[in-house]
């Protein structure tokens, strides 16, 4: 760690401050700077002798020069005689200790550590505590023992942040599978499961209703023939309410397939070459259905665009005729969705590797999407890295971007894109002074959660540490024993955030912060919620999370959305903004809880309007007609309850169906339409 200068060197110059010749009558010095020794002739060096290898017997007692020095702050302190001042440097010797004359104790001492036999000794001092500083002339000559001058540097004590939070661990040895990178709910019970694939195997540890507990589930898998040597990604690309699993490996990629009871899952392998890296799910063309991304490491990136009945056309950006511009080159290592410039819908920033800078893509819509990486200024070079960190580091409403270096140095950029004018402004680096300008450590994989729940969003990479945001855009490391980049998701249901690394599980112990989970259903967006906006709102202002299959470089984490809300008592909204345009709001939620949140469930009876289409009568007893625009043929209906329970599906017929077998209650009605596009309404069966 480079140490932060407290105190600029004085520079005594000129002035020849000589020491007295005993302990009694040390000189008394407070500041760091530059002192000149006269003639070492005082002749009360007691024993033991002090030096860095410890206490050393007395042997030809030497001559001594005393110093009593008390510093005022505690620092880090060095003495030094390896300077200039000194040419050539001389043999010197020096010893420190605590105490009072005449029941002196050896503290710390140097002889040989600088060049050509010169004395250098770093330790830490205490304020107002005086510390007894004496030179010896044991291995000067008569010729040499004129004067010689030492230096006092004094540096700020790095005190570290008291430990935010600590770890637990159990060990499960079922957890065995060849590849351990995932934890999503995998049965749609809003608690993160912990996933593992093998060949012809998907193994899933189901959170079970006591804390630590887990059922284990085997699914044999045939026609996978590539697994996630790089890379895993979850999501419900066919929404059948469950997660379905792409695998990311060095040939290409692999689909395994739930059906509709979640009992079973299929391999699919498309068969395309693709070096992959990251993998996504993703809508990449707003449609309500996700699509599936891969990074390429040696060619223009790959997708595959989902028809909706989970149907997978391939795409290479820039070389399939018609596909989208999501990267141009290879070196694409990682890729992370999210909304940078906050218009609602989900642009992509691309990790590289190998030489070019990062790239960022703006989405325009339509299936456009524009590299303004130059215009953002956070491609910059040299750099290289395999996965960046994004997050709303700062509280301020938008998407900050740590680019964390697999090697040479990290960079850390705040936000000002604005979309209420035609012009991209730059993102500003603000890495100086953050943190990340002095930590050395590099990783292939780089996470962003807030892990103390204190409301800011802190990093892990690297080193066995995270990176703790302090609140004022700086970043303090703690270092935990085994800790590292793995699979994260809250595997106890308390509402802090868990680590699972192969067999082992490291909990989070509860700190007293308090929090909320928000868990997503969506009915015309996808039916995980990827690409989705949640906000909480509360005194503290804002926060924001993006909902994200794949991040970082290898795992895949939990598809829940995680708040810290700190010391605070009441959070005063929830609001998610949905890929739809659909907007749900949550007033005054209880804290420390999940909330499960279904798309449109807190629509107002009748306020939701619609160019597109409108329903009537609302509220019903037995027919609800659906009028829409001369463009528009809705074709398809379903009626899902507020827990996002599909009810019923029907055709639409003349222009109306029947609901009469409904219950009495509020639901929610998806209409697609001719081309395939989905509609939300919500209505009320009387």
């Amino acid at each position: 760690m480079k140490k932060i200068t407290l105190l600029i060197t004085l520079l005594f110059l000129g002035q020849i401050t000589k020491a007295q010749n005993t302990c009694a009558t040390a000189v008394p010095i407070n500041t760091a700077g530059l002192y000149v020794v006269g003639t070492i002739n005082g002749t009360d060096i007691p024993a033991p002798l002090c030096t860095l290898n410890g206490a050393i017997p007395v042997a030809n007692i030497p001559a001594g020069e005393w110093y009593a020095y008390t510093p005022t702050q505690n620092h880090t302190v060095t003495i030094t005689t390896d300077i200039t001042q000194n040419t050539p440097r001389k043999d010197t010797r020096f010893h420190v200790y605590t105490g009072t004359c005449g029941n002196l104790t050896c503290f710390a001492g140097d002889d040989d550590s600088g060049s050509n036999y010169s004395s250098v000794s770093t330790f830490n001092v205490v304020a107002n505590t005086t510390y007894i500083i004496a030179f010896d002339n044991r291995w000067l000559s008569t010729a040499n023992n004129i004067g010689f001058t030492f230096q006092l540097i004094e540096t700020a004590v790095v005190v570290p942040p008291v430990t935010p939070i600590t770890y637990t661990t159990q060990t499960l040895s079922t957890i065995n599978s060849s590849y351990n990178l995932c934890i999503v709910d995998m049965n749609g019970d809003h608690k993160d499961d912990i996933v593992g694939v093998s060949s012809n195997n998907l193994r899933v540890h189901y959170q079970g209703a006591t804390p630590g507990s887990f059922t284990v589930t085997d699914f044999p898998i045939s026609g996978a023939t590539n697994m996630p040597g790089w890379s895993l990604a979850a999501g419900d690309y066919n929404k059948d309410g469950y997660n379905d699993i792409v695998l990311g490996s060095g040939n290409g990629l692999s689909i395994l397939k739930s059906n509709s009871t979640g009992t079973t899952y299929t391999g699919i392998t498309p068969g395309e070459y693709i070096f992959c890296q990251r993998t996504n799910f993703a809508d990449l063309n707003n449609d309500g259905n996700l699509d599936v991304f891969s990074c390429h490491d040696i060619a223009p990136n790959v997708y595959y665009l989902n028809d909706g009945a989970a149907n997978l056309t391939y795409y290479q950006s820039t070389v399939t005729p018609g596909a989208m511009s999501i990267g141009a080159i290879g070196g694409n290592y990682s890729t992370l969705f999210s909304d940078f410039d906050n218009d609602g819908d989900t642009d992509v920033f691309i990790s590289k590797c190998s030489g070019p800078p990062c790239e960022l893509h703006r989405n325009d819509g339509n299936g456009v999407y524009t590299n303004i990486s130059a215009l953002a200024q956070i491609n910059v070079t040299p750099i290289q890295t395999w996965s960046s960190a994004v997050a709303d580091f700062d509280n301020d409403g938008d998407m900050d971007v740590v680019i964390t270096a697999s090697s040479g140095l990290h960079k850390y950029f705040r936000n000002n894109l604005d979309t209420t004018n035609t012009t991209e402004e730059a993102f500003t680096n603000i890495t100086a002074g953050s943190g990340w300008d002095t930590n050395t450590t590099t990783n292939i994989d780089n996470v962003a959660y807030d892990f103390d729940n204190d409301g800011f969003v802190d990093i892990i990479g690297g080193g066995n540490k995270i990176m703790f945001n302090q609140g004022n855009s700086t970043f303090a490391p703690i270092t935990y024993s085994g800790i590292g980049v793995s699979a994260i998701g809250d595997l106890n249901n308390d509402g802090f955030l868990d680590f699972q690394s192969g067999t082992t599980i490291r909990y989070a112990v509860p700190n007293g912060n308090n929090w909320i989970k928000v868990t997503l259903q969506g009915i015309q967006s996808n039916s995980n919620g990827i690409g989705a906006r949640v906000e909480i709102l509360g005194a503290w202002g804002k926060q924001i999370r993006d909902i994200r299959s794949g991040e970082g470089f290898k795992y895949m984490n939990s598809l829940n959305a995680h708040f810290g809300i700190g010391t605070a008592t009441a959070i005063t909204q929830v609001i998610i903004r949905w890929p739809s345009g659909v907007v749900d709001t949550i007033n005054n939620p209880t804290i420390n809880q999940s909330l499960n949140v279904v798309e449109g469930s807190t629509l107002s009876i009748g306020s939701f309007t619609n160019s597109e289409f409108s329903i009537y009568p609302n509220p019903t007893k037995n027919i609800l007609n659906i009028k829409s625009t001369d463009a528009i043929t809705m074709k398809l209906a379903q009626v899902y309850d507020l827990n996002g329970k599909l009810i019923q599906k029907s055709d639409v017929i003349n222009g109306s169906i029947s609901v009469e077998t409904l219950s009495t209650g509020t639901y929610i009605i998806m209409l697609r339409d001719q081309n395939g596009k989905d509609y939300a309404q919500k209505f009320l069966k009387q």
